[in-house]
């Protein structure tokens, strides 16, 4: 069935792109033998320098060689790269796949499988932009994971959160502020039925809704510590949830031997979250230079978005409660980066883009931006092998075991063959369908437009 699936979409895809005259992407293209690129300049995910006039050996899904010396393959393929530069997939440390491809309020009057298959839609899209691993930080992603790696459908590695931890009023409390009361021994909300969030009040509902995504797969776990632009009702200035309660979260992740994320903009919040033993910041835009050394001082990562108040900013209506908070947050983001520089944070790259498909498509675009703080081999290797240091916290509950994010002996093989050299023009990667000539996951080409 699988084959059939592949041999049809192939098919479809020979006629229209006969029709066209567009180039003809491979779909989920599996080699019989080694595939070795000739001809390449590597980036290897981690040095500011290329290596030049390289040679890359893929045997199944796996790095097998990296060498300036000529090499042959037996029974393989090889392809030429033509100078071009090969480096690592790249990597979103803050992705949702559930949200990226619908407005927010499409959760509320469409059913899970309308979600899904938009979901599902995302996803092919992420890969298709050179996005070989994204780490989903909440909503009902695991039936989409779970096709993806068995091979039957097409998307990048997922590292799960699940349904997102919130108190009552709490960013992911998805009720409008009419909706309530709610009795005690309520019935679940909507987006609890679908797995999308998790209303939990008191340390002992925590400890239970933690432990409900781990026992869904989740690899590490989403928190909401404070409050949220886009949601109805909750200022930007609140902590949400208690220390009690936060460390109940972290003690619960810590006995599955993962960690905790938290959403959380403010100042107050993401000192809380610290205190609390939380691991990952997720966004933190707007810290103080003291709160930059307790995340330093406590060892922690920022999982930081270039969010500005750009020409790709969030489109709400001016005098709206969400904009104020919207122009408060990216009024923050410059002395962040600053911050995180000065003090030599662990800094993660991630987008959080969402509410449609042509804001998904900016991803590599949103990458690009990072220039702005730091140099172009910098950037890359933030969103190569620097993510996976983050994604790797998830310690057993990697879903992907295995060396990534760098081109080397050993490592996995997500690979991009990239027309011309990002480390001199970054915003190559803002067009990946042009300039991404070759896309392979885990020893797999889903798009080859070199040969």
């Amino acid at each position: 069935m699988k084959a059939t699936i592949t041999a049809i979409r192939g098919t479809v895809a020979f006629c229209l792109a006969a029709i066209v005259g567009l180039a003809i992407p491979a779909i989920a293209q599996e080699a019989d033998g080694p595939i070795l690129f000739t001809n390449v300049n590597v980036f290897d995910g981690v040095h500011e320098k290329l290596i030049k006039n390289a040679n890359v050996v893929v045997t199944g899904n796996l790095i097998s060689k990296v060498s300036t010396e000529p090499l042959m393959v037996a029974g393989g393929r090889v392809i030429d790269g033509g100078g071009r530069t090969l480096m690592p997939g790249l990597t979103d440390a803050h992705w949702h796949v559930m949200h990226a491809h619908i407005a927010s309020m499409q959760i509320f009057v469409n059913d899970i499988g309308y979600l899904t298959l938009a979901g599902a839609e995302s996803a092919e899209a992420t890969l298709m932009r050179g996005f070989t691993t994204v780490r989903d930080m909440g909503g009902p992603v695991f039936g989409i994971k779970k096709m993806i790696d068995e091979g039957r459908y097409l998307g990048p590695r997922i590292y799960p959160s699940g349904a997102y931890i919130t108190q009552t009023s709490g960013h992911g409390d998805f009720r409008f502020p009419t909706a309530m009361p709610r009795k005690d021994g309520r019935e679940l909300l909507d987006g609890e039925l679908m797995a999308w969030t998790a209303v939990a009040d008191g340390v002992p509902q925590v400890l239970r809704r933690v432990r409900e995504n781990l026992m869904r797969g989740a690899s590490q776990i989403k928190v909401m510590a404070g409050g949220g632009v886009a949601s109805l009702s909750d200022p930007l200035d609140v902590r949400q949830y208690t220390q009690e309660e936060m460390k109940a979260a972290v003690d619960a992740a810590a006995t599955w031997n993962t960690y905790v994320a938290v959403h959380a903009y403010s100042d107050y919040a993401v000192r809380g979250a610290l205190e609390a033993g939380v691991q990952s910041i997720e966004h933190g835009n707007m810290i103080t230079e003291d709160t930059a050394k307790l995340i330093k001082k406590k060892g922690a990562w920022l999982s930081l978005q270039p969010l500005l108040n750009d020409e790709d900013r969030i489109p709400f209506p001016e005098d709206s409660f969400e904009n104020q908070k919207f122009l408060a947050m990216t009024a923050g983001t410059e002395k962040a980066y600053e911050f995180a520089k000065k003090y030599d944070l662990k800094v993660a790259f991630g987008t959080d883009l969402q509410n449609g498909a042509e804001v998904a498509a900016k991803q590599g675009k949103s990458l690009a931006k990072l220039t702005r703080w730091y140099e172009p081999w910098e950037v890359l290797k933030m969103a190569t092998s620097t993510n996976y240091e983050l994604f790797k916290m998830s310690g057993p509950r990697d879903p992907y075991p295995g060396k990534n994010g760098v081109i080397e002996e050993g490592a996995l093989a997500d690979i991009l063959l990239v027309d011309g050299n990002p480390l001199e023009d970054i915003n190559l990667i803002a067009d990946p369908e042009k300039n991404f000539v070759l896309i392979m996951k885990d020893g797999k080409i889903y798009k080859n437009t070199v040969n």
